[in-house]
């Protein structure tokens, strides 16, 4: 078993309108975050995972998902699961648990204008 407390989690600032909380696990097969939206992310264009899976649970507050130019209102409650290589953005007020597998890095992550 492999706990992840609060107090050593990590803020990192994705922009105006976007924290991610990432809880560190040290674990190549899963990890997750909390996202707190309050705009759009990204600000401009779509973002793109080449390997992570990306599931997003609406924990709080509403708003939509785009993917591959589809719209999806989402609710609390909701589950969003984007594919590698599908371009997306999230727009809304809400606060978002994602699990990423493999676990999510930066490398493999893509922002297009």
């Amino acid at each position: 078993m492999k706990i992840s407390p609060k107090s050593q989690r990590k803020e990192i600032k994705n922009g105006n309108f976007c924290i991610a909380y990432e809880y560190p696990l040290d674990e190549k097969a899963i990890n997750g975050c909390v996202i707190k939206l309050y705009g759009r992310y990204p600000e401009k264009g779509s973002a793109l995972n080449e390997i992570s899976k990306e599931m997003g649970y609406v924990i709080k507050g509403s708003g939509k998902v785009t993917v591959n130019g589809a719209e999806t209102a989402l609710a609390e409650g909701d589950v969003v699961l984007i594919e590698p290589g599908e371009t997306y953005f999230w727009e809304g007020d809400m606060e978002i648990f994602m699990p990423c597998t493999p676990a999510w890095s930066p490398e493999q992550h893509k922002l297009i204008e």
